[in-house]
């Protein structure tokens, strides 16, 4: 496809106000630029000047202020779902619809041929008069729309959802394996919960689903295609696939002092555990997770959030453990470069939450996958690792959710031992998968989204 083609076609973006949805828009954007397309990115004045630098074709992305209303119950100046605590994002939720006028302004003024949005359910409403396409762009995984954001679950309008009704997945739901079990339901209930005005979360974002032109997904057929095809079948809409648009690869190298350190072990022998940017842990939680890497015996690079009431990881850390994992471990309580630290041939165990970005970059390294879940999509991320693929082993959690340095340890000294039964398997498992999921078939699902959007509205 010629450049000078591709440019006419103007797309109009616009997520949802949190990060963890800006961002793999922007990653999309990039990739859509790269093939010459030219993009608005509508989005808030803070949310711009924490992406900016992730724009890697300024002459193609151009940002548009979005200025957030003043909503009551909102604290003054909150821009992103970064700025309220998240019993609050539903106020959000609000000033994001009352940006109406100022997105139908700015549609009228650059005549887009697409809008990509997500949360924004009225989008539709805006664009159809005016013959522009909608595409509902989800960023999370199908699993977790499958299971819940579907019409089949037939959520109840006039009262909160029981776990008891979370309990059975939706009728026709693919999978026995990726699904959420006892306890872990509760992580579903937000799904009633007000999310703007007399609006549920459930309710807008099926209805999201229900009026666009078409919905895509940040994912693959290879490793969702049963879950992509109930959701399109649901829905009796086309969903087109992005693949997992992760970042292009750094042109930087790791950190000195991380790359200096880690050379120093033998290559595959170091365990490298981290939570992602937002949970942090209770303070036994956070002491007794560093103890398991102790109780392994090897070596090991831990990066997390300090726990709460904590304002340095090392004021958390149990006594005597600096001395007695001295030369061996590391715990660090700041960003790192996680997929370079993945990359370095020392390492040779990843321990992760399974958020979706870590979900993939896990998927993509040489590394040993161990699965310490935390929330609703993580755990189903995880189940689709761990009993689906069998790529990981997840970690057992007791009744209340606890995880003990014992069973931590025991799931990485399992993964880490290649002649064990288990260690063998999902080394093997995930070397398949590895070939099946290259960065070719990434660029492909690129190309196969464009010409999805670009065919007429049926």
């Amino acid at each position: 496809m010629a450049e000078t083609d591709s440019s006419e076609f103007r797309i109009l973006m616009f997520p949802w106000f949190a990060f963890g949805h800006m961002t793999p828009y922007l990653h999309l954007a990039n990739k859509l630029a790269q093939k010459g397309y030219r993009i608005t990115f509508a989005t808030p004045q803070k949310a711009i000047n924490r992406l900016r630098h992730l724009n890697l074709f300024p002459d193609f992305i151009s940002f548009h202020v979005i200025t957030v209303p003043s909503v009551t119950g909102l604290p003054p100046g909150a821009e992103t779902a970064s700025d309220v605590p998240i019993f609050l994002t539903h106020f959000l939720a609000i000033a994001l619809d009352l940006t109406r006028d100022q997105l139908e302004s700015l549609v009228t003024s650059i005549k887009p041929k697409f809008i990509i949005y997500d949360a924004a359910y009225w989008i539709p409403e805006v664009a159809k008069p005016l013959g522009i396409k909608t595409i509902n762009f989800n960023v999370v995984s199908a699993a977790s729309i499958a299971i819940v954001l579907v019409p089949a679950r037939n959520v109840p309008k006039d009262r909160p959802i029981t776990m008891e009704e979370l309990a059975t997945p939706p009728p026709g739901y693919p999978s026995t394996s990726v699904v959420l079990r006892g306890t872990e339901l509760e992580t579903l209930l937000f799904v009633t919960n007000h999310f703007g005005e007399e609006m549920t979360f459930y309710e807008r974002i099926t209805l999201s689903m229900k009026n666009c032109d078409v919905i895509s997904i940040r994912t693959c057929y290879e490793v969702e295609g049963k879950l992509c095809d109930y959701i399109s079948s649901q829905y009796q809409k086309q969903v087109l696939l992005t693949g997992p648009v992760l970042p292009e690869d750094s042109k930087s190298s790791l950190d000195e002092r991380w790359s200096n350190w880690l050379a120093g072990f033998e290559p595959g022998s170091v365990v490298f555990c981290a939570f992602g940017s937002q949970l942090i842990l209770e303070m036994a939680q956070f002491r007794e997770l560093v103890l398991a890497f102790e109780l392994t015996g090897l070596p090991f690079f831990i990066a997390l959030k300090p726990p709460l009431g904590a304002e340095k990881v090392e004021e958390a850390l149990p006594e005597g453990f600096e001395e007695r994992v001295k030369g061996r471990g590391v715990v660090y309580g700041a960003w790192v470069q996680q997929p370079l630290v993945l990359a370095h041939p020392s390492v040779g165990c990843f321990v992760s939450h399974c958020g979706f970005g870590s979900m993939w970059e896990s998927l993509l390294s040489d590394c040993q996958i161990v699965l310490v879940p935390h929330l609703g999509d993580q755990i189903l991320n995880t189940r689709l690792l761990a009993d689906e693929m069998k790529v990981a082993v997840e970690v057992k959690k007791e009744a209340n959710g606890w995880i003990s340095k014992e069973n931590l340890s025991e799931a990485i000294k399992s993964v880490m031992d290649k002649e064990s039964e288990v260690g063998k398997l999902v080394m093997e498992n995930h070397k398949k998968w590895r070939e099946v999921i290259n960065p070719n078939l990434m660029n492909g699902y690129i190309d196969k989204f464009l010409q999805g959007m670009r065919q007429p509205v049926s």
